[in-house]
């Protein structure tokens, strides 16, 4: 499967080699395939839309062979036929053998892509709209060069791309993390050799935090916040508008919105 999608994203057809529970909530599903050899990015929250296909069927249904057409063909589909599109972080990617992990929260109660996760085996088939070339426009963490404090908040969607971000971070760089948890079984060690603070926080107390906590001195602080749509635009107002940093060095991404399923969401777009 070899289609090209708008460059510099296209399509790989990739199996599950194997998966392991990474604490209560979380599971990591390894993908391998002969299309990931065209699988590149350099990024640590880079964007990914995976299509799982539903129970019974063997394979997710994709009209990769519509090209630049596929995404019409798609939404044509039958709803209990089109594949179960979901928007993930790439947690590692791994060359030989070629392979790649994402990481599923588990949901009670279960969403279709939390069900597939939860009894994902060796085998089963997905397709993975997916960055060709190293750096693309699904790379949103961008620190500038000067920064001498790092800020990230992120919920449970965003701990992928958290946990990336800070084993990549040298030793001696400052940052300050919180990472907010709707189940305590989310929860896990993070490696870095950075100077980093982590805090985890229960669901819907971010905004009282972060206006409590004391900041440590810096003349170019870096943001990064992604999660729900609407706790990300709160963050954001605060640290622009209370914490007067300059909004150009401020990264927010909306990875969903609450009350809203992501077909729903795309609806919208």
């Amino acid at each position: 499967m070899t289609t090209a999608v708008a460059a510099p994203f296209r399509f790989f057809s990739l199996q599950v080699t194997r998966t392991r529970r990474l604490g209560a909530s979380v599971v990591r599903v390894t993908f391998a395939g002969d299309d990931l050899r065209h699988f590149f990015s350099d990024g640590r929250d880079q964007s990914l839309s995976l299509f799982l296909p539903h129970p019974g069927q063997d394979a997710p249904a994709v009209p990769v062979e519509l090209g630049d057409g596929w995404w019409q063909g798609w939404r044509e589909l039958p709803d209990d036929v089109r594949a179960v599109m979901r928007s993930y972080t790439l947690r590692a990617l791994r060359r030989d053998p070629d392979e790649i992990d994402i990481d599923f929260v588990l949901h009670t109660p279960a969403g279709p892509a939390s069900s597939w996760a939860s009894r994902a085996c060796a085998g089963d088939r997905v397709v993975l709209l997916g960055p060709a070339v190293a750096d693309n426009r699904a790379i949103r963490f961008r620190p500038p060069a000067d920064c001498d404090l790092m800020l990230l908040w992120g919920d449970e969607t965003a701990l992928p791309a958290i946990s990336s971000i800070l084993e990549s971070l040298p030793a001696g760089q400052r940052v300050r993390v919180w990472l907010e948890a709707r189940d305590p079984g989310t929860a896990q060690d993070l490696i870095t050799l950075a100077d980093a603070e982590v805090t985890w926080l229960g669901a819907g107390s971010s905004l009282d935090a972060l206006r409590a906590a004391q900041l440590p001195p810096a003349v170019r602080p870096y943001v990064w916040i992604a999660g729900e749509s609407g706790s990300v635009k709160a963050l954001r107002r605060h640290f622009v508008q209370e914490r007067g940093i300059d909004r150009r060095r401020v990264t927010f991404v909306g990875y969903w919105r609450q009350g809203l399923s992501e077909e729903q969401l795309r609806e919208q777009e």
